[in-house]
C-alpha cells in the first residue's frame, strides 16, 4: 500500500473509530474497555478457519490474536487474518483497523484484553507491528515464523515484542497435520500464556 493511500484512508478509519455509538451496536467490545498501545487482543471465531484453529488448539478459548497500535491518539488493531481482503488487495496481507470491526460480531464470539506489564516495551511493540502493516506484509499461508517477510497472526504479536527489552517468553510451536496442511507454529493459547502478559478483560 502506497504512502499517498495511507494518508488517505487513515483519517477516514479514524473517523469511523471514533463514532463509537453507532459502531458499538454490531461490535462485542464493551464500550467501556480502554485499549493501549501494546494490548495483546484475542477473538474467538466463528468461521471455517477460526474452527480449525480451535481444533488445533485442542480446548483453547481463542482463534485468533493481535496486537494494538496508537494511530494519532487513536486505537487500532495491527493482525494477520486470511480471507479478509481490502477493496484494493489481490493478496492476504496484514491489516490495521478499529477494534469495532475487529471485534464485529459477525467475525468474534468472545474476546479478551491482555497487557504487557512493561508499558515502555509495550509501546515499542505497537510501533514495530505498524511498520510490518505499513510494509505491506503478506499473510504466511505456510505458516512459517522463520521467514519474517510474511506473517500469520501469532508470529506477529511475537514478532512485534522480539527486539523490546521484554520480548514474550516461553512460547512453544505445535507440529500441526491436519488434512492438506503440516506446520510447526504457534497458537493462540501461547500468547495467551505468556508471563509477560496480563489479563485485562474477557467478554
Amino acid at each position: 500500500m502506497s504512502r499517498w493511500l495511507l494518508v488517505i484512508l487513515l483519517p477516514l478509519c479514524i473517523l469511523a473509530c471514533s463514532d463509537r455509538d453507532q459502531v458499538q451496536s454490531g461490535t462485542i467490545l464493551p464500550a467501556e474497555v480502554e485499549l493501549k498501545a501494546g494490548d495483546v487482543v484475542f477473538r474467538r471465531g466463528s468461521g471455517f478457519t477460526s474452527q480449525v484453529v480451535l481444533m488445533a488448539e485442542h480446548g483453547g478459548t481463542y482463534s485468533h490474536v493481535g496486537i494494538v497500535a496508537d494511530s494519532a491518539g487513536v486505537p487500532m488493531i495491527v493482525h494477520a487474518v486470511p480471507g479478509e481482503l481490502e477493496d484494493d488487495d489481490e493478496e492476504d496481507r496484514v491489516k490495521m483497523e478499529c477494534p469495532e470491526v475487529f471485534f464485529d460480531k459477525v467475525k468474534a464470539r468472545e474476546g479478551a484484553v491482555y497487557r504487557h506489564q512493561d508499558p515502555i516495551a509495550a509501546r515499542h511493540a505497537a510501533q514495530r507491528a505498524v511498520n510490518i502493516y505499513r510494509r505491506g506484509t503478506l499473510f504466511d499461508h505456510s505458516y512459517d515464523d522463520s521467514d519474517t517477510t510474511q506473517m500469520y497472526c501469532t508470529e506477529l504479536v511475537k514478532h512485534a515484542y522480539t527486539g523490546t527489552t521484554r520480548p514474550l517468553t516461553r512460547l512453544v510451536r505445535h507440529h500441526l497435520h491436519l488434512v492438506g496442511f503440516e506446520a510447526d507454529c504457534i497458537l493462540p493459547s501461547d500468547i495467551q500464556r505468556c508471563p509477560e502478559l496480563k489479563l485485562v478483560t474477557m467478554f
